[in-house]
């Protein structure tokens, strides 16, 4: 009878043992986040601002998953909570929809015009993705906003972070590397920035069997589980970047040289030109808080805005402006037309402003004219056309902003 009571015993022991040998195995098989962490020059210049000087401005530039709560508010709570004597300057720079392009020109206004920025994440992979921007003109654009916020500030560190998608997973899953993702971290390598490859992470996680995409991360804009782990990969890159170890190399501040451009038509200098320096005829109109009447939805910083509007065909203006790049930002709605334009007098060309998304959204929409101009004086002429783009419902074309690069 003991006997048999002692073997009774024996049995929850050694199951809560495998237990927890189960448990102990599965933890170890979960891949950590330093194995897609790229340090580089780490972040010694943020560590001086933050945990010497005490005083920092941490900016965040991206799309909609910067824009939206989640890893970027854990980031600020994390920030303060651990360097609870410093003044923090928060920038929060996230638009949805807009990825590198649209960054390298609203960089200035956005961004460096608030403050000195002491730390800046920066991602625009998703975005580059989904709107199947060139590769060359990311390189243009990633690199250019490195090198203007480097011209800001030399001692400004930079994180750049690529996030997950579908189409990123399946691409891995082929064992082929997304090309913006290879940008990214091109532009990183080049200029010894730490960068963090979630879209790879969260592929490996997911072939790992340590979660899915339908249940837990559910969507490019994450649910909590997947800010949250967003959220740790960054912190993981923080904790090491930003530790007390470092005090010693930090009191030397490291002044960045620029190395040699990947790329000589990169937006080095991107800016806003007004849309009241354009000469346009009696059939716009400057429209100084446009808002749709057609109901669909807008996207913050592009509505309740100025805006230089026209819905005629033949409507036209010239634009003067000194630089090696034109262009526009414009926002796509379900009536937006098709323009021509030539420059310095050249060959006309034609550009559809009506996008995949533009029947359910007034979509911001940056568009180049030309991007390898002599850097001196030119001269834009845009005229709308009479025709228009199958799925559109009009000839309108509304503009933010110009795009220059002097």
């Amino acid at each position: 009878m003991k006997l048999h009571r002692y073997d009774d015993m024996k049995k929850p022991v050694l199951l809560i043992v495998l237990s927890m040998g189960f448990f102990m195995s599965f933890a170890q098989k979960s891949l950590p986040f330093n194995s897609y962490i790229e340090k580089r020059n780490g972040l010694h210049n943020a560590y001086e601002a933050i945990a010497i000087r005490k005083n920092a401005t941490v900016a965040f530039l991206g799309g909609s998953i910067t824009f939206n709560s989640g890893w970027r508010d854990m980031v600020c709570a994390y920030l303060k909570q651990r360097f609870s004597d410093t003044k923090f300057h928060f920038i929060a720079a996230g638009i949805p929809s807009l990825g590198s392009l649209p960054h390298a020109f609203r960089l200035q206004r956005d961004v460096l015009d608030s403050g000195k920025i002491d730390l800046l994440f920066l991602e625009a992979a998703v975005n580059d993705q989904v709107n199947r921007t060139d590769s060359i003109t990311q390189v243009r654009s990633l690199e250019g906003i490195v090198r203007h916020v480097k011209s800001s500030n030399p001692f400004t560190d930079i994180v750049m972070m690529s996030f997950a998608d579908p189409d990123k997973t399946k691409l891995y899953g082929q064992g082929i590397t997304p090309v913006s993702v290879a940008n990214h971290e091109l532009v990183a390598a080049r200029y010894h920035s730490p960068s963090i490859n979630l879209a790879k992470a969260v592929s490996d996680k997911m072939a790992n069997h340590e979660f899915s995409w339908e249940k837990d991360f559910k969507d490019l804009h994450p649910s909590p589980f997947g800010q949250q782990l967003y959220f740790s990969a960054i912190k993981d890159l923080l904790s090491s970047g930003l530790a007390a170890e470092d005090r010693s190399i930090s009191k030397k501040k490291e002044r960045s040289k620029q190395p040699v451009l990947l790329n000589k038509g990169s937006f080095t200098s991107g800016r806003y030109l007004e849309i009241e320096h354009a000469l346009f005829d009696n059939n716009w109109v400057i429209n100084k808080n446009w808002t749709p009447e057609d109901g669909l939805a807008t996207r913050p910083g592009f509505v309740n805005v100025p805006m230089l509007v026209s819905t005629t065909a033949g409507a036209s203006f010239t634009l003067h402006f000194k630089g090696n790049t034109i262009g526009m930002a414009i926002v796509s709605g379900s009536d937006a037309g098709i323009v021509k334009y030539s420059i310095d007098n050249g060959p006309e060309q034609q550009m559809d402003l009506f996008t995949e998304w533009s029947q359910s959204l007034h979509l911001p929409w940056y568009v180049l004219f030309g991007s390898d101009l002599s850097n001196t004086n030119h001269l834009l002429k845009v005229t709308i056309s009479a025709e228009k783009n199958k799925r559109s419902k009009g000839t309108a074309c509304r503009i933010l902003n110009f795009l220059t690069n002097n």
